[in-house]
């Protein structure tokens, strides 16, 4: 009996599937693999007192373990160090192959269950929400929840504010931080389970998307919050402020971020990028166009139909163009009215007839330079005694598997 046992033990930790035998019920359904180094943790709670969102972590991953003499040594398996308990009762004996290389072997009321190897980076073992992670440096993070099993696409909020967004490209998951509303750039899952770090946030991202943290140190702890889902965020209704003004909120091209877009018949268009708390972080209009640092920038500014432009990135990054909200019936006559042919006197002396064509002159932050729309009907901006405008560009039983770098996409 004892034989076939360890034949199912062996199996179910190989497929990387939960143990469903009673005896092994608990601490049997860990399965690793992994990356990227992260800190050690603060505490050490035996199982019978720890709560949910708990940490566990040796008191000092390089003192020996006691064993009555020395510390056990194989040279196969490395110098044992130390052995702690596992929220769930699972014991980790905790070996130092080498440096950066640290070994934990697990048993589950006297039966190996697994085991975890980090060479290098860090690698995490998922025992239905318990998670396990065991760093190169053999310090170990273990805690209960935190966990939100397969996740929605979208931007997460961790407990300690840490905003990620989860994508899926190719059939594999990634994150990547958000900060100022801008994504960092995303990472994605090399294998079926791999941790990082975010700031503080120690993160452990599965196959299915589903994924946890655990803030060291931190005594709030909480599973990712969804606070925007991945799907493309819809404007609001359009809201008539006066005879001739409307406003509209749309959604940024940055995570969490609104545009407030206002356009008054005699004021002009108005955009108000602002944070997830609705507080103004830059504000354009006739006067002020453009912010490159901001990618916004207003075309048509000087008539009753503008556009306003959004991009992430500078160079040669193409705008995503959105119309203002639509002056009510009965303004646009006003605006569009041609003023009357008049004479001007060029610079050379002569006298020129205007014909009525219509030049706009840029004013303020524009009239310093502005850029031209790639779409047909854009109206030709002049600076005024420069020639032509121009607008420069901003710019995780455990399964044995070892890992000794991590992949980047």
């Amino acid at each position: 009996m004892r034989t076939a046992l360890r034949t199912a033990i062996a199996t179910a930790l190989v497929a990387g599937v939960a143990l469903t035998t009673p005896a092994l019920v608990v601490g049997a359904a860990f399965a690793a693999d992994g990356p990227v180094a992260v800190k050690p943790a603060d505490a050490v709670k035996p199982a019978d007192t720890a709560k949910p969102g708990d940490a566990a972590k040796p008191a000092d991953a390089t003192k020996p373990a006691e064993t009555g003499t020395e510390a056990e040594a194989d040279p196969a398996k490395g110098t044992l160090v130390r052995t702690e308990t596992l929220l769930n009762g699972t014991i980790a004996k905790i070996y130092k192959v080498k440096e950066q290389n640290y070994r934990a072997e697990l048993f589950y009321q006297g039966n190996p269950v697994g085991v975890l190897e980090a060479i290098t980076r860090s690698v995490a073992g998922n025992d239905n929400g318990e998670f396990f992670v065991l760093n190169p440096d053999g310090t170990t993070y273990n805690w209960d929840r935190n966990y939100v099993p397969g996740a929605t696409p979208g931007v997460y909020r961790l407990a300690d504010g840490t905003l990620l967004e989860l994508a899926q490209k190719d059939g594999r998951y990634g994150l990547q931080l958000i900060e100022n509303g801008k994504g960092r750039g995303f990472t994605y899952l090399s294998g079926f389970r791999q941790v990082w770090t975010y700031g503080k946030a120690v993160v452990v991202l599965e196959q299915d998307g589903g994924f946890a943290a655990y803030i060291p140190g931190s005594s709030k702890q909480a599973a990712p919050e969804l606070v925007q889902n991945g799907s493309a965020p819809t404007p609001g209704p359009v809201v008539t402020l006066g005879k001739c003004t409307v406003q509209q909120d749309i959604p940024s091209v940055f995570a969490l971020l609104t545009v407030t877009l206002t356009n008054d018949l005699e004021k002009g268009p108005k955009a108000v990028l602002k944070d997830e708390d609705g507080k103004p972080i830059v504000t354009l209009d006739r006067a002020h166009a453009a912010d490159l640092g901001q990618g916004l920038t207003i075309k048509d500014a000087n008539t009753t139909t503008p556009k306003l432009g959004q991009r992430t990135q500078g160079g040669d990054t193409p705008y995503r163009w959105t119309a203002f909200p639509k002056l009510p019936k009965g303004c646009e006559k006003d605006a569009t009215a041609t003023p009357a042919p008049s004479a001007t006197t060029p610079a050379s002396g002569g006298t020129t007839t205007n014909t009525g064509q219509t030049s706009v002159v840029p004013q303020g932050g524009v009239a310093a330079g502005a850029e031209l729309g790639t779409e047909g009907d854009s109206t030709a901006l002049i600076a005024a005694g420069a020639g032509t405008a121009s607008l420069a560009a901003a710019g995780l039983g455990f399964v044995v598997l070892r890992r000794r770098a991590g992949s980047r996409a």
